[in-house]
């Protein structure tokens, strides 16, 4: 038997008698709740989604046939253990329970039907899907990608320019990613238990991409982050005694492979370190509803799935291959979810993440006996630093081992997890990495205003120092300027780098980045990267070239190729930017919808178009891609804060809401709490919860 309560924000507190009825609740709650997102993932992972939403959905579909996400999910959910096996089956008996009564019916499936003219008819989840979620929600959180856009750099402009697009430690850029995670040490709180806190950085998706949700039977009762579409709370959780949080590590764990690849017969074979071996071949055909069919081969090799694109070179094919962990081991992680939910200790929680398998992250756990604890979890192959730089050659390359982690690491200060590149060897993982500037604003910001408890978090959260500011204003145009470029100059010269909403400072500053960035990918010695990258639509977004241009702004201008124009370029730019109006006039929230690409259907999206504060390398993140948008389409799309001594004292926040239905009161109720940086308190106490008689849970 379970019940589902709700707070005053429609969050879904369930509690069960035993773990197989709180599984089979959560799904179904969730399906209530989250239908139509939870259904686009399951068709995302199964390759399927053109099926639903038409053309838009092509590009996702062929990638994920290519790289075999849903026979992956298929194989990781056999390997389960017997306990976990019905964890996630029961979990999909849920789901299934909720879309046959509420999840089917909602207004998006209504929306596509009259738009397309026609019905699509929803089919059952299968008990492995819930594993197929958690696949597409990691998939490309890897470097690979980043790998790709590296080989574009090496074939594009020589291999010298690969180092300029991505720094060194002293100049990281890695622009999409980050999160921000801190730990306070009982000794440094009022109740002397630890405090965790944290904030995921992600692309704002409507409806959101984290579900706040409590998970309460005869063995726990825990309060946390989940993944719609997945049961338990991977990435966020506090059972009562224990509590984690996660920043991703920027880790190299997906091996990528440049393959030379040859026709034969009706198939194809590809070179590796033993000879030409014979490539298996999976055809299928992507059903595009309103459209043409289009017809996708998965290669996989000896070395992996080939994820891009086949191109001509001679007689021969070149493509691109991935060794993903999740698929050579046939495991996804998740027999680390029901350890967490049962962790009782720090320790607890980091013997259960020695089961994560990917994207690798940093982990802080603490616990009621005042440990606090930072590991680094996930499946790495041991690959030294150079190897990581760009694609190996499948011919020559041989398989790496996976590296066993270093032991957790007690905390007895402050802890900062921030993405920037580890001060510890053992755990650089990576190659390139973000900005020190959000580690070094936290630990700055910690020390300045010595935080006591959770709600003294929000002046860490609603930081919105630029990191671009301070590498950028040595670029400042000096001498003689018209009057109004010399206003803007001393303007900027006298500000603080706040990108505060109503700052006119920080507006002209984004304007002139952006002037910048146009101006730099416009020059004639990067023209060759605006030639197609032909890896295949799916990594458009890391091949675009004004993001990679923003990122590497000062070290571009400071080519020799690029130098001799550079105070030129920069005083043009500040020219067109001397005009700009307050950052927050354009610097407003874009949340992504899958339905935006769907002609003829309006998407909520629009409706949240708040003035931010923030910038994407800012510890309140807001990120814009400089050169194309100001407006933000990634950024924090959790706020969470857990308190050891008193979980109704910790805090927690999304951007919309616990719903994803447009029409439900819930769907947007915590959004302005979130553009002003209030999380609200975690509620507990089921006396003061409201019973939900409309699940059907019970």
């Amino acid at each position: 038997m379970a019940e589902v309560y709700r707070d005053e924000l429609g969050i879904p507190h369930i509690r069960a008698t035993d773990l197989r009825d709180l599984a089979v609740a959560q799904g179904e709650v969730t399906a209530r709740d989250r239908g139509w997102q939870i259904e686009v993932d399951r068709l995302r992972s199964s390759g399927q989604l053109s099926e639903l939403i038409g053309a838009a959905g092509v590009p996702w579909d062929v990638f994920a046939r290519r790289a075999r996400l849903d026979d992956t999910a298929r194989r990781a959910f056999e390997r389960l253990d017997g306990e976990t096996w019905r964890f996630i089956g029961d979990y999909a008996t849920g789901v299934r329970r909720g879309m046959d009564a509420v999840g089917q019916h909602a207004a998006e499936f209504r929306a596509l039907d009259q738009a397309f003219g026609d019905a699509r008819p929803l089919t059952p989840w299968s008990d492995h899907d819930p594993l197929g979620v958690l696949h597409v929600a990691h998939v490309l959180f890897s470097t690979f990608p980043t790998v790709l856009w590296r080989e574009h750099v090496a074939a594009a402009l020589g291999d010298d320019w690969v180092d300029v697009f991505a720094g060194d430690a002293a100049d990281e850029t890695t622009p999409t990613s980050g999160s921000n995670a801190w730990a306070l040490h009982g000794s440094r709180t009022e109740s002397g238990m630890p405090l965790l806190a944290g904030d995921p950085h992600r692309i704002f998706e409507l409806p959101g991409v984290y579900q706040q949700i409590r998970l309460a039977c005869d063995e726990f009762d825990v309060i946390g982050l989940a993944f719609p579409g997945v049961p338990g709370v991977p990435h966020f959780g506090h059972t009562g005694s224990a509590a984690w949080g996660i920043t991703n590590a920027i880790a190299h764990s997906v091996d990528i492979f440049q393959e030379r690849i040859r026709v034969r017969g009706d198939g194809y074979e590809a070179l590796g370190p033993d000879g030409w071996d014979v490539v298996d071949v999976q055809r299928s055909v992507v059903r595009v509803r309103g459209g043409a069919d289009v017809e996708v081969e998965a290669l996989e090799t000896a070395r992996g799935c080939v994820v891009t694109d086949l191109r001509p070179h001679g007689d021969e094919l070149r493509a691109w291959s991935i060794r993903h962990p999740a698929r050579t081991n046939a495991d996804l992680g998740a027999d680390a979810l029901l350890p967490l939910l049962r962790a009782r200790t720090a320790g607890d929680v980091v013997a259960a993440f020695a089961s994560w398998v990917d994207p690798v992250n940093r982990l802080l756990a603490a616990d009621r006996e005042g440990t606090v604890l930072s590991a680094t979890v996930g499946t790495v192959p041991q690959r030294g630093r150079n190897e990581r730089r760009l694609a190996l050659d499948a011919v020559v390359a041989v398989s790496a081992p996976d590296r066993t982690m270093p032991a957790a690491v007690a905390v007895t200060d402050v802890a900062v997890d921030a993405n920037e590149r580890p001060s510890t060897e053992q755990i650089d993982l990576g190659w390139a990495y973000p900005s020190a500037h959000r580690a070094e604003r936290i630990t700055l910001l910690l020390d300045a205003v010595r935080p006591r408890r959770a709600t003294d978090f929000p002046e860490i959260w609603g930081d919105t120092v630029s990191g671009s500011w301070f590498a950028l204003r040595a670029l400042l145009p000096a001498g003689e300027l018209a009057a109004p470029v010399a206003a803007a100059r001393d303007l900027l010269a006298d500000w603080d780098g706040r990108m505060d909403a109503g700052s006119l400072a920080a507006g002209i500053f984004a304007a002139w980045r952006s002037a910048l960035v146009q101006a730099v990918a416009a020059h004639p010695a990067l023209a060759p990267l605006h030639a197609a990258h032909g890896f295949g639509a799916v990594f458009d977004p890391w091949l675009r070239i004004e993001g990679q241009v923003a990122a590497a702004l000062p070290r571009l201008l400071r080519h020799p190729l690029l130098q001799a124009d550079a105070d030129e370029i920069a005083a043009a730019a500040l020219t067109r930017a001397a005009s700009a109006s307050a950052w927050g006039t354009r610097h407003r929230m874009l949340p992504l919808h899958v339905l935006a690409d769907v002609p003829g259907i309006n998407s909520s999206g629009p409706s949240f178009d708040a003035e931010l504060s923030g910038d994407g390398d800012s510890v309140r993140c807001t990120g814009s891609t400089p050169g194309l948008t100001d407006r933000s389409w990634r950024g924090s799309v959790a706020r969470w804060a857990w308190d050891l001594a008193d979980r109704d004292a910790s805090l927690w926040s999304v951007p919309f809401g616990a719903s994803g239905a447009p029409d439900s009161p819930h769907f947007s109720n915590q959004f302005d709490p979130w553009v002003g940086v209030r999380p609200t308190r975690v509620v507990t106490d089921w006396s003061i919860l409201r019973l939900d008689r409309s699940t059907g849970a019970a």
